[in-house]
């Protein structure tokens, strides 16, 4: 006859074993592959910086991290997929600045971004640049902002589409500078350097890494990186705070999330394992190549820069009227 006591116990060692089977199996993850999700296509700065992590992460745990390219939408393609994938470590999402920027639009998302998406761990973050064409006179900084408020609207900057971080960057910019600029959405960042350097566009905010090598050869004048340090690549540019808008910082950054729901433990695992591969040699000398530096930390504080962003992305484009279609 089972007893209340001995029912209760068998309850307990159940659960205890459950417990410790889950504990194991996530103290033995990874078992098999990791696909390593990046929605976007090939070659951009998120897939570079995706496969070198993929590569030391393989290298370090045994199992292969493999990365696969789901580009479209903006990235909202490769997100939601991710956002609906089972929570067990085996299917991750590189992610950048966009996927709030995606979020603060007021587009329609197949997603919830602060509720599907679990924060793993920052990777690194980069600076902007405040770029000109060499037919403007401003000089420095402090020139372009007395030029626009001058000639209200009469500056115009190009952006690699309505709604994206180089057009909200600049309007965060233009608030602080307390200046009115003209926006011309491209589709893509070249196509705007390609009239910068023709003299039909004024001004944009490429990153550093995209338009160091322009501006070293002349090009295009760079005024000013949005960092709160100067950055490696451009070294004699001074900061915006320095130039004349104290206090602004605006930086690209990147990432790992996975599924909603992930357990605590496989989180902790996961965000160890990224932290320890930001210190391998290879992963430094590519961010240092994409104009970034690492960011190791924990899951809660990437949680806090990805909710702090979607905050403050939302207030701009309500505050600027951005209409993103």
């Amino acid at each position: 006859m089972i007893t209340c006591r001995s029912l209760f116990s068998m309850v307990l060692m159940a659960a205890m074993a459950l417990v410790s089977g889950t504990a194991s199996a996530q103290a033995a993850w990874p078992t098999r592959s990791v696909r390593l999700v990046v929605p976007f296509a090939p070659g951009g700065s998120n897939d570079i910086i995706g496969r070198v992590l993929a590569e030391r992460l393989t290298a370090r745990l045994g199992q292969p991290f493999v990365v696969e390219n789901k580009g479209g939408a903006g990235g909202t393609i490769g997100t939601d997929f991710v956002a609906k994938s089972p929570p067990d470590g085996y299917t991750l999402l590189f992610v950048s600045t966009s996927i709030t920027t995606n979020a603060a639009s007021g587009k329609t998302l197949p997603y919830d971004l602060l509720n599907d998406l679990q924060p793993l761990g920052q990777v690194a973050a980069g600076p902007f640049a405040v770029v000109v064409t060499n037919d403007l006179p401003a000089k420095n900084l402090k020139e372009f902002i007395e030029l626009a408020r001058a000639k209200p609207g009469s500056v115009s900057y190009g952006s690699a589409g309505v709604g994206g971080i180089n057009q909200l960057g600049t309007e965060l910019f233009a608030s602080a500078a307390k200046i009115q600029l003209v926006h011309v959405p491209y589709k893509g960042i070249g196509p705007a350097f390609t009239d910068l350097m023709a003299g039909r566009l004024q001004m944009t905010l490429p990153t550093v890494a995209s338009a160091v090598t322009y501006m070293q050869s002349g090009r295009m004048r760079g005024l000013a990186v949005t960092s709160a340090q100067r950055s490696p690549l451009a070294p004699d540019l001074p900061t915006v705070s320095e130039a004349g808008v104290p206090g602004f910082e605006l930086e690209v950054w990147w990432g790992i999330v996975g599924p909603a729901r992930m357990p605590p433990a496989l989180v902790k695992r996961i965000n160890e394992e990224l932290n320890a591969v930001l210190t391998a040699p290879e992963v430094r000398d590519v961010l240092v190549k994409e104009g970034a530096s690492p960011r190791p930390g924990t899951p809660d504080a990437f949680g806090q820069l990805i909710a702090s962003d979607l905050k403050r992305w939302t207030k701009l484009i309500k505050d600027a009227n951005i209409q993103v279609e």
